[in-house]
């Protein structure tokens, strides 16, 4: 029997209205599929505003606490959106992360799935009923809630195709697909018919809000069948697959939610970088950038999100007053593409239009699929659409 998974980020459920195209699309759909797993995020903005009223209460709040509140958001958007197709003479039946049998790591705010048992969803489904599981969370060993971070309704639903080796997940959104660049920002963005695990693994590293980023990964451990799509159009989406096509850029994405911080001492001691990084780590904290700049002084540089910010600063604010921590902000700019690093065409095209433009690099890294430069200020859109026009047909 055919099975499919189907998500629904939050625009698409954003109010009843919205509410009502989904679900005439799951009811479409089941004329093609036999078995059908929904997996929806929460309403609009409700997470943004949950978190907003729990930092109003505390300025660092407790994780798990916080884990307790957010996770009601996709709850909501499950026990609506099953009410609504049972009204419309389709037998449903919604579920929480943790009724569905996804099992987490003990982190807060950011779990991993360990192991899904989807005992429960396939009896649900023997029993005739569409499934409608809420994503974006888990429960731990400890019996505990966890979320595994923004965007991880995208995880849940591919996590679940694995898991009941579905013939297809469909990602839902308000975007027709998988673009070359944001496009609100870069009008000449340009719809990819398919993209390669490893090129949306960098896209989604480089922080463009596409898909969650650890989907992709399980998406390409199990050799899954993911397609982007619109809730709101029959226009063909983005299919996200194994094949690599020729060397070319296939997406240019701008980072502006990073802060860079520094840590400032007299003395520059090995084993005391290595304890700081490792009490990083302990906080579930993983900086995307760890370098001590100086061979005698400690003058410690690291990159971490804006999101990660206040905790970073607190933790070592709090543990070493012996150092100066300061941050900055940063702009990150990734130009991504299977093997646009084997010949240097692309980071001389890229390099003489910043140079052009008098924009001062700080950094460049490179990796076989991407062009990674930091800068320190923000760069004009027009500056970006001359880079897509110049780098991507």
């Amino acid at each position: 029997m055919s099975t499919v998974i189907l998500k629904f980020g939050g625009s698409s459920v954003a109010d009843n209205i919205r509410l009502n195209i989904v679900a005439e699309k799951i009811i479409s759909l089941k004329e093609e599929f036999d078995n059908i797993v929904v997996v929806v995020s929460a309403q609009g903005k409700t997470t943004d505003k949950l978190l907003k009223e729990a930092q109003e209460l505390s300025a660092i709040p407790n994780e798990r606490e916080v884990d307790m509140l957010i996770s009601t958001g996709e709850q909501i958007t499950a026990a609506k959106l099953s009410i609504l197709l049972n009204r419309k003479g389709h037998k449903t039946i919604s579920l929480t992360g943790w009724q569905a049998g996804i099992y987490t790591n003990n982190v807060h705010k950011s779990a991993k799935i360990e192991q899904i048992c989807p005992d429960k969803i396939i009896k649900e489904l023997e029993k005739g009923n569409i499934v409608v599981v809420a994503g974006f969370q888990g429960i731990n060993e400890e019996n505990e809630i966890t979320t595994l971070g923004r965007g991880g309704s995208d995880t849940t639903a591919v996590a679940l195709q694995a898991a009941l080796n579905a013939d297809k997940c469909y990602i839902f959104s308000d975007v027709d697909g998988i673009y070359s660049a944001d496009p609100n920002m870069i009008k000449v963005a340009k719809k990819l018919s398919e993209i390669s695990f490893d090129e949306m693994q960098e896209i989604a590293d480089a922080g463009a809000k596409v898909l969650h980023n650890r989907c992709i990964q399980i998406g390409n451990k199990f050799n899954c069948n993911i397609v982007a799509k619109s809730t709101f159009s029959d226009n063909g989406g983005t299919i996200i697959c194994k094949k690599i096509e020729n060397s070319e850029v296939k997406g240019i994405v701008k980072n502006d939610k990073l802060v860079k911080i520094k840590i400032v001492g007299d003395i520059h001691k090995t084993d005391k970088v290595i304890e700081i990084y490792q009490k990083l780590l302990n906080e579930n904290s993983i900086p995307e950038y760890f370098h001590n700049t100086e061979q005698e002084k400690m003058n410690l540089e690291l990159r971490v999100t804006k999101a990660e910010s206040e905790k970073v600063l607190e933790l070592l604010e709090t543990k070493y007053p012996e150092y100066d921590v300061t941050q900055s902000e940063m702009i990150k700019l990734s130009i991504v593409g299977y093997a646009i690093t084997q010949d240097n065409k692309v980071l001389n095209k890229v390099i003489h239009i910043l140079q052009q433009n008098k924009i001062e690099v700080l950094d460049i890294n490179l990796t076989q699929s991407k062009i990674e430069i930091v800068l320190e200020k923000d760069i004009e859109n027009r500056i970006l659409e001359e880079l897509h026009r110049e780098l991507i047909n």
